[in-house]
């Protein structure tokens, strides 16, 4: 008999009664029943119920045992009593009647529980990650994670791609981040970056004939932690086609994103492979204000501008005239209850930031509120007839200047949907968000800036970037959008030289730093460049969705805390004095004035 264990603790079925077999795991659980002693035994694959009398052969070992300890068990699989089946676990039907019991490791007092999953402050959780990650949701979930990677994997394979690795020490690239810096220490005074996205490693690919590469790649951004988004590091599904348009690119990954959706979703819909709605970028940001929008949501938004020209009501009326705009986000059913929901979001908006939230609740076919008193019962008839409201809906209002208005209504959107229970959270919305602008403008710094991917093609070409306004050029660029949360972005990619030059041209970059910064991917583009395109998908954002978490924490092996620091391996830490001199670096302490 082997050593250690003859099967593992989720495998014991009643085929094996009368067997003796050998077990090895963690104490989950121990319950003392006077004359008889339990122990629920756990190892990566399951679970299974250990017994022993207070007179056996084992009962000192296994009354000592802690929670938590590592434990061999032999003994012989008997069937339970009918009225003891555990129906929640598959090896519920039966037990081991212990003979022999082997401490291999005792665990000391625990500083969080592993059964249970109760919560716990997250420092704790992070500081004792091998300890949580024995907890059955967390397990559960980096198991998934492990498949839905696999399963990209091979359909990726499928669809004709090859996976290449691109180097992880290369030079800053603007993906709009911050990079990590990494000192030489043989070139004194220079660094390598890690790279924010393969993105110009993936380019050259294609340059260099490929055709079609893909990568589970590790990303790098020194950028502020939240929820759907991983302090330091994170992987994404990357990948780049060769003499494609951007529907080849839609075309291709649609049936890869939704089938590796339907293979994990627990049998909840998907929206299915060639259905994926296509929403231009203006469109999303006046109907959803947000270029990631939750279609499960019902509601949408309608600009209701017209509406308040030389209005009774002189706030908006007075908005309107100064070059503003109104959005209209519908609460269906809201008007039936109370007065409180209304003044609840108004409080709500002023809690985000924003003045408030006007409104008109219809109660009964009869509007009221300040607006509707104000702005006159023919025009709110008309207001009311326009947006198609029933008998018993509201309506809420977001003014001001068109950026301003699109988020608040945005986020009103989302806020109506929830406290009105109109979101079926058991289902999977995807959709593609194109036609993104090519350039904002910085109101910090006072300039034009890419909007997106610098590396994106402007719709248009050089005709475009020679005599359109800028803020008007639109990219080959897109995302994929899967309930409210951004999954995947990418863009048919700008492999002409001069188009290259003058896209940089225009955010105040010359040929020669065009040349500098890019130089790799502008050589390059001088000697046969093939048309190409692609994207990458957030591995961890698809996880954290198919899992149903709310916190990238939660599908993740060993995450950093919101500050950024690692605390099971105490990193960030300072280094050596002779690591630091040669690598040629002073530490510069931070003024603390």
């Amino acid at each position: 008999m082997h050593a250690y264990r003859t099967h593992t603790c989720a495998e014991p079925r009643l085929t094996h009664a009368g067997e003796t077999i050998r077990v090895s795991g963690w104490v989950h659980r121990k319950r003392d029943h006077g004359d008889l002693v339990f122990i629920d035994l756990r190892d990566h694959y399951g679970m299974v119920q250990i017994v022993t009398e207070v007179d056996g052969p084992v009962f000192k070992v296994i009354e000592s045992l802690k929670p938590e300890s590592v434990v061999t068990i032999t003994g012989r699989v008997v069937a339970r009593a009918k009225e003891a089946i555990n129906p929640n676990l598959p090896t519920g039907e039966v037990e081991i009647r212990a003979d022999d019991a082997v401490l291999l490791s005792a665990a000391a007092e625990l500083p969080l529980p592993v059964a249970g999953e109760q919560e716990y402050p997250e420092d704790v959780r992070l500081r004792y990650r091998f300890l949580d990650l024995r907890r059955e949701t967390l397990h559960a979930n980096i198991v998934k994670r492990t498949k839905i990677i696999s399963d990209m994997r091979r359909r990726m394979e499928g669809a004709g791609f090859t996976e290449y690795s691109t180097p992880i020490l290369t030079a800053s690239s603007p993906e709009g981040a911050r990079d990590f810096l990494v000192p030489s220490r043989i070139h004194a005074g220079k660094f390598y970056a890690l790279p924010q996205a393969p993105q110009q490693y993936k380019q050259l690919l294609m340059v260099a004939g490929f055709d079609r590469y893909f990568q589970i790649a590790p990303c790098f951004r020194d950028e502020d932690p939240r929820a759907d988004r991983l302090p330091g590091e994170f992987y994404q599904l990357d990948l780049e086609m060769s003499f494609v348009t951007q529907e080849d690119v839609w075309n291709t990954m649609e049936p890869v994103i939704a089938q590796v959706f339907e293979a994990f979703a627990d049998g909840k819909p998907v929206t299915p492979a060639g259905s994926f709605p296509r929403i231009p970028h203006a469109e999303a940001m006046l109907k959803y204000g947000s270029d990631k929008p939750d279609l499960r949501n019902p509601i949408l938004i309608t600009d209701v501008t017209e509406h308040f020209v030389g209005s009774g009501f002189g706030i908006f009326a007075g908005i309107v005239e100064g070059g503003g705009v109104i959005r209209a986000i519908p609460a269906p059913g809201a008007g039936a209850g109370s007065r409180k929901f209304f003044d609840d979001m108004n409080v709500w908006a002023r809690g985000e930031g924003y003045s408030g939230l006007g409104y008109i609740n219809i109660k009964d076919g009869e509007p009221g509120g300040p607006i509707a008193k104000n702005h006159g019962p023919e025009a709110t008839a008309k207001l009311i007839e326009a947006l198609g409201l029933g008998p018993n809906d509201g309506v809420f209002f977001a003014a001001g200047k068109e950026a301003q208005a699109a988020k608040l209504a945005g986020l009103a959107r989302i806020r109506v949907g929830e406290q009105l229970d109109l979101i079926d959270k058991d289902r999977f919305e995807l959709c593609w968000i194109v036609d993104f602008p090519f350039y904002e403008y910085d109101e910090d710094e006072k300039k034009l800036d890419f909007a997106h991917n610098p590396f994106s093609m402007p719709q248009g070409g050089m005709e475009a970037l020679e005599g359109n306004d800028p803020l008007s050029i639109k990219a080959y660029q897109y995302d994929m959008v899967c309930n409210g949360f951004e999954i995947a972005s990418g863009s048919i990619r700008n492999q002409h030289p001069d188009l290259m030059v003058k896209a940089f041209e225009l955010v105040g970059l010359s040929k020669a730093d065009v040349e500098e910064r890019f130089g790799g991917l502008y050589r390059a583009f001088q000697y046969g460049a093939p048309p190409h395109g692609g994207m990458a998908a957030g591995v961890d954002r698809i996880v954290m969705l198919l899992c149903g978490a709310q916190n990238l924490r939660e599908v993740t092996l060993f995450p950093m805390n919101q500050r950024a620091e690692d605390l099971l391996m105490s990193a960030p830490s300072p280094a050596a004095l002779k690591q630091l001199r040669e690598l040629h670096i002073r530490v510069v302490e931070p003024n603390k004035g």
